[in-house]
């Protein structure tokens, strides 16, 4: 008999944080995008954990990919178990995502 060895945790989001580069992102998207974004962020407040957690200087960051306007976006955020809070940080397509997040970060 197989167990799964992913422990389902459930977590209650209290509070959501928007840096000020993540809110001059949002600020440009046209209303049917900020759709797409309000699903994909309230997806993150069921399970906070959805999204990758990246390695070395960017460990700081957890990175959530989905579909905007049916062109791959990435999410970028930070999630505090001890407080509840989620930080929004940045919005992008993949093209130099990363490198933008270390120049800003």
């Amino acid at each position: 008999m197989r167990v799964s060895s992913r422990v389902t945790i459930l977590t209650k989001v209290k509070t959501v944080l928007q840096t000020p580069t993540f809110k001059k992102a949002v600020k440009k998207l046209k209303p049917n995008q900020k759709k797409d974004l309000d699903s994909a962020i309230r997806e993150l407040m069921s399970d906070p954990f959805i999204g990758q957690q990246k390695k070395g200087d960017l460990s700081f960051l957890r990175v959530h990919k989905f579909k905007m306007n049916k062109q791959l976006t990435l999410l970028g955020y930070s999630y505090d178990d001890g407080v509840f809070a989620l930080e929004l940080m940045t919005l992008g397509s993949h093209e130099n995502f990363y490198r933008d997040v270390k120049r800003i970060f």
